[in-house]
């Protein structure tokens, strides 16, 4: 009974929330919410990384981020065009900011994840942007980026 009990406010706190959007433009087109309510641990933080193409666990939420290092990654992937990724607000909930600290063996938060595999935090980020690799590597994810068509546009 008390593992129930523990489950359903774990459920109701607000970092259980999992906050979605799609921008178009810088835009909010639509936004949505999904409650997460698993125990949490490795094969919680497991089934977040993998659920979609791109995620990110960052301070904040796209629309509002709430450091410049987490600033500066969704800028990024904003200027590539990926708007359809999901975005895991650790300052809502510490446990996924431990957990996915612990999950990645990477101290410090934002983190990025492609198809599951973790890709590193903002430096590591804009690295791949500067170098061109960013292009690549979400081409393998089935995504185009906007800036192949800007270069077309000039």
């Amino acid at each position: 009974m008390n593992n129930i009990l523990r489950s359903t406010a774990r459920c109701l706190r607000p970092g259980a929330w999992h906050y979605r959007t799609a921008q178009y433009n810088g835009e909010v087109l639509s936004g949505w919410a999904r409650l997460m309510c698993s125990s949490g641990g490795q094969k919680n933080m497991e089934e977040m990384v993998k659920k979609d193409k791109v995620v990110v666990f960052m301070k904040g939420t796209p629309v509002q981020p709430m450091c410049g290092f987490s600033n500066a990654v969704v800028q990024i992937l904003r200027m590539h065009g990926v708007d359809n990724y999901a975005a895991y607000n650790v300052l809502d909930d510490q446990d996924i900011r431990e957990g996915i600290k612990s999950f990645s063996n990477w101290p410090t938060i934002p983190q990025v994840y492609f198809n599951g595999e973790f890709v590193g935090g903002c430096d590591i980020l804009l690295q791949m942007h500067q170098s061109g690799d960013l292009v690549e590597e979400l081409k393998k994810l089935g995504i185009r980026s906007a800036l192949l068509d800007q270069e077309k546009q000039s």
